[in-house]
Order: C-alpha cells, then structure tokens, then sequence
C-alpha cells in the first residue's frame, strides 16, 4: 500500500469519504432480501414463522453491517473493491433467495437451511479476506484482526452447523435445535461489537457511516412501499375499490411519518453528535447507535410493511365488506408492535447520542399499546385510519416541541452541506 493509502488493488477511506454509487447499488439486494421477508411471512404469518423471520432479518442486518464496515475502510468503486463487491453481492443474492427454507427444507432440489448457511459464510469470508488485504503485517494488528473476526466466521460456521446436523441428531425436534443453533450464532456474532475498543477498529468517515445507515434505513422504507404496493395487486382479477385506495393512501401516509420521525431531525443530530467525539469514546457511540440500535428501527419497518400488506390484500380480498371487517390478532400485533418497536428504538438513539429521554415517544409507544384493543374491535378502515391519524399528531407534536433543536441542527446541516458544495465547486474551477 502505497503512502496515500492507495495502490493498485485498494484505495483506502479517508475522514472525508461518502457513500459511493456502487454501495448504493450494492444495497438493491438487500430491498429484495427485506421484501422477500415480508413476503414469505405474509404468506404464513403464524409466531412461529415470524419468529423465525426476525431471525432472518438479524442474520441479514449482520451481513450488512460487515458489508458497511468494509466500505469504510476501503473504497467500494476503486481497484479490485468492485469485483469483491459483485461477489458478496451475487452470495447475498443466493442468500435472499433462500429465506423461506433457511429454516425448514423442501422436497427436490438442493437442501435449503445448507445453500442459505453456506452462502452466508460465502459472504463473509469475503468480507474478511477484503478486510484482511488493509492490515499492516505487525503482530499486534494482525492479533487484534483476529479477535474480530474469528468470531464472526465462528457464527457463520454455527450457521452452517444448524443446516446439517438437527436433522440427523434430533430429527422430532429438528426445527427447535436449529432455532437454538441460530440464537447460539446470533450471539456470538453481536458480541463482537463488543470488542471493537480492543481490537483497534475506527472509523475512517463518520459521514460514510452515518449515511451508510440512514440510507440502509430509507432502502427498509422503500420496501414498504413496495409491499403496500404488491399487497394492493395481489388479488388478480379482483376489483380496486375505493376502500383500497383509501388503504394504500392511509399506508403511506404512515410509512412517511416513519421517515419525518428519523430523517427530518434525528439522522442529522446524531452525525452532527458523532463528528464532535473524539478518541476512545467514538466508536463505542457509533457501534451502539447504529449497529445495534438501528436494528430495531429495520425491524419496526419491517413489521409495519408486513401489517399493511395484509392489511391491504385482506381488503383486496374481501371488497364488499371493509366496513365490517376487522383486524385479525396477530396483525393488529404486527403493525402497532412495528410502529411501537420503532418509536422505542427512537427513544433508545436519542438517549445513547444525547443522554436526553424522548418522553414524546415513549408516551406515543405507551398510547399506542393502549389503544390496540380499541382497534382490534375496529373495522379494518377504521383502525388504520386511527393509527394514520395518531402518527400525524404525532409529527404535529414534534414539531412545535422541538422547534428551536430543529432550526439549529438543521441549519448546521444546511452550512456544512453549503460549504462542501463551494469547496467542490472551486476543486472543479481549478481542475476541471
């Protein structure tokens, strides 16, 4: 490696780095694995299946981030990076492909729990070999690598372990053990982020990591729209009513109280938070803040799409009663619990950036929770109007209170989004 952190097969991150073209493209696999999820569940939604579903979406949101990490260290469009890339990407493909028998095997064809364990561990002993390549070769670096990455492979392995051996070992209770194995894997995995301050990891862009995620986090939004949408057109030769319309309005009215509620104030904040510390303490806040806590915001999406998609297809089905219909237990639990586990997990970011206790929503969480039996007794129309309306008050409410944060952080916004703008624009005079 060259001086400049550059060189033929890589090109190092700097303080500066954004977030490239390629990443972006990268992400559309994973807009396709998110809505696989929904999909598949959708189809079968029973606890076990979601159960099993949200343990898919951890595994997913692991392979992410390792993805994440590796394109802040070294630049994903330049050198041998775009080839890595492709590959991860063709892994993850197989991987999204898969997620309705990670679990549970069909007849004919390859075993499906073995090909979504074996592309997993594709996917990250690329992402380790990649990462590997930026070493320098002393012996502390390369002891620190190997307390990070040995256990993620070792999850991988566990992975590979729950496709093969329940099955053989405890055929009645196959199902269980590979649950049990994949919890075992799961833990294993987010303990790593625990030792990040040992193994000398840091980050080489805030701006590359703070967008990473909030962009992995508008790709969770845009695969609700598009499960609202396929719920809307999954009943062939079925009529469009005007109560399917109101539905799928009244969806995205909601999906775009999700993305005020995080884009509008907080993505900002918490960037603008994390550029000003410094030393040891940066990226135990990185890591809590968006590896773990950024977890729950995908999941409460997740869930919210899946809530609306049948939701929607249930109207779909059944025009000539939406007045009458109302929601079926599991998905009342599925919608409200996404928007609940969202807004928590907006309360828990907040917290752990700024030490302050959003009070606004954790007291919407606690309504909503409150208000679900109300809805469960409401027609289908009724209760999503219902929650539509509470998340638009909800916004109304955040405005007015956090009207001065707003204007100073997102003026600050604004400057540094300014300044970049002239700096490139003068780079561009002088070279261009």
């Amino acid at each position: 490696m060259s001086r400049g952190g550059r060189s033929r097969l890589l090109n190092l991150g700097g303080p500066g780095t954004r977030v490239t073209r390629l990443e972006l493209f990268y992400d559309l696999v994973f807009v396709f694995a998110f809505f696989n999820v929904t999909t598949l569940t959708s189809a079968n939604l029973n606890p076990r299946t979601l159960l099993e579903s949200l343990a898919v979406l951890a595994l997913l949101w692991w392979c992410w981030t390792g993805f994440a990490a590796l394109g802040n260290v070294v630049r994903a469009d330049q050198g041998i990076m775009p080839v890595v890339g492709f590959l991860i990407m063709a892994a993850v493909f197989v991987l999204a492909l898969t997620t309705a028998v990670a679990f549970r095997d069909e007849p004919g064809g390859l075993s499906g729990p073995l090909v979504f364990a074996s592309a997993y561990l594709v996917t990250w002993v690329l992402k380790v070999i990649a990462l590997w390549t930026t070493i320098p070769p002393d012996r502390g670096a390369v002891g620190r690598s190997v307390l990070l990455t040995v256990p993620t492979i070792g999850g991988a392995l566990v992975i590979l372990a729950a496709a093969m051996l329940p099955q053989r070992l405890a055929p009645e209770h196959e199902l269980d053990v590979r649950l049990a194995l994949w919890a075992v894997a799961l833990l294993v995995e987010y303990t790593v982020g625990f030792m990040l301050t040992r193994t000398g990891w840091r980050l080489r862009s805030v701006g590359h990591w703070a967008e990473r995620h909030a962009l992995i986090v508008l790709v969770a939004l845009g695969e609700s729209v598009i499960a609202l949408g396929v719920g809307s057109t999954s009943r062939a030769g079925r009529p469009i009513t005007v109560a399917a319309i109101l539905a799928a309005v009244l969806g995205i009215a909601v999906v775009a109280t999700l993305w005020w509620l995080y884009f509008d104030l907080l993505a900002f904040a918490v960037e603008q938070v994390l550029h000003g510390v410094r030393g040891p303490e940066r990226i135990p806040l990185a890591r809590d803040v968006y590896t773990y806590l950024h977890l729950p915001l995908i999941v409460g999406i997740i869930l919210v799409a899946l809530g609306l998609k049948r939701l929607l297809a249930g109207l779909i089905a059944a025009p000539r009663t939406p007045g009458r219909e109302t929601l079926d237990g599991l998905d009342l639990l599925v919608l409200h619990g996404g928007v609940v586990i969202f807004l928590l997990a907006l309360v828990a970011v907040e917290w752990r950036a700024f030490r302050r206790l959003d009070r606004l929503s954790l007291a919407a969480g606690a309504l909503l929770v409150a208000a679900a039996p109300l809805a469960y007794r409401m027609p289908v129309l009724a209760a999503l109007v219902l929650l539509t309306g509470f998340m638009g008050v909800l916004v109304l409410v955040r405005l007015r209170t956090t009207r001065d944060m707003r204007t100073r952080v997102r003026d600050t916004a604004l400057v540094e989004r300014e300044s970049l703008e002239a700096e490139a624009n003068r780079w561009r005079r002088r070279h261009l």
